[in-house]
């Protein structure tokens, strides 16, 4: 298979500091649909034999520069290999047109980073566990319910991102006229940029809060908009994704099916998180007239907003004792 030449970064451009713990390399790898995705590998120092291992993405509209980094630097400092990826489309990664998502291609990228650690000579193939971050939660979980070399999934902070860009947020345009209102811009704006010849851009996050912002747009400042945070190929090079970039979850849904889900989860998600909803909602369903429910859990961080999780906040929210102590009960031998 012929795969894309890529043209990535070689010296270190993290938003966090790197480790001295930790061995880091850049490698691509390609998913069932020929695009080439770059990573970022990190291996314990300390590691003999065949590791256990963990890829990672998200948020949405992130890059492995920031918060998917961050939790794989930390994994392997901890024990694990692990793999921090940027989805087709975004950041160093292939895919054309840029800035855009799809439900499909993005569970895709999860199973491709399988594919790679599956093969990968330092990595037991049979101790394999993914971390989805924001939108890439519930990515994660629609790959876990498919992918069964998957044998531990974490969420943080999730997003379904069908359920909002159908719905809304908290399922405020949950009816067929919102809907059908939206689908005729989205196609009026695909007319366009047909025409055009280019694909009109959403607008980057501003870098001030506006008058009467929700809390989760101020979030969303402090965190990509500021030092905190920020990186230059984020939110598509700081122009935000498409405007179609997201269409298609307005009616391909994901998480059809995570009550079948077999192997371990646990979700972690704050408790002033505008997004709180999601998870909670999520793992009822996941939980409801399921056989396998043991294995489950819902962590809710006291005090922690969305971003939070991203980063750990002023505060370490993060709770990185609970994620070692879960991938190392689930990813055991």
């Amino acid at each position: 298979m012929k795969n894309e030449e890529l043209k990535l970064v070689s010296g270190w451009d993290k938003i966090f500091p790197q480790s001295d713990k930790v061995e880091h390399s850049k490698v691509t790898f390609h998913n069932r649909y020929g695009i080439t995705l770059a990573a970022d590998l990190y291996v314990p120092k300390a590691a003999a034999g065949k590791l256990p291992a963990i890829a990672v993405s998200g948020p949405f509209g992130a890059v492995k520069e920031q918060a998917s980094g961050l939790y794989a630097q930390t994994m392997a400092e901890r024990g694990f290999l692990t793999l921090a990826f940027d989805p087709s489309y975004t950041g160093e990664s292939g895919g054309f047109p840029r800035n855009v998502a799809s439900p499909d291609i993005n569970t895709e990228d999860f199973q491709a980073a399988v594919d790679f650690l599956s093969t990968c000579e330092l990595v037991d193939p049979a101790r394999i566990g993914i971390i989805g971050i924001c939108g890439f939660g519930g990515i994660a979980l629609n790959a876990a319910s498919l992918d069964t070399r998957i044998k531990a999934t974490v969420t943080s902070t999730m997003y379904n991102m069908s359920r909002v860009n159908a719905n809304g947020y908290y399922d405020a345009a949950d009816n067929e006229e919102a809907r059908h209102a939206a689908r005729m811009a989205l196609n009026a704006q695909r007319t366009a940029d047909y025409q055009s010849g280019s694909y009109a851009s959403a607008g980057a996050l501003p870098d001030e809060y506006p008058e009467g912002a929700p809390q989760f747009l101020i979030d969303y400042i402090d965190y990509y908009r500021r030092p905190r945070g920020f990186h230059p190929r984020s939110q598509g090079e700081g122009k935000g994704w498409n405007v179609t970039g997201c269409m298609s979850f307005v009616n391909q849904p994901i998480c059809n099916y995570t009550n079948e889900i077999r192997s371990a989860v646990l979700m972690i998600h704050g408790e002033k998180a505008h997004s709180l909803y999601f998870s909670q909602d999520e793992f009822k369903k996941m939980t409801a007239n399921s056989a396998y429910t043991a294995n489950k859990e819902l962590m809710i961080i006291p005090g922690a907003v969305h971003t939070d999780l991203y980063d750990g906040g002023e505060k370490n929210y993060i709770p990185w004792d609970k994620l070692e102590s879960f991938f190392g009960e689930y990813l055991r031998n």
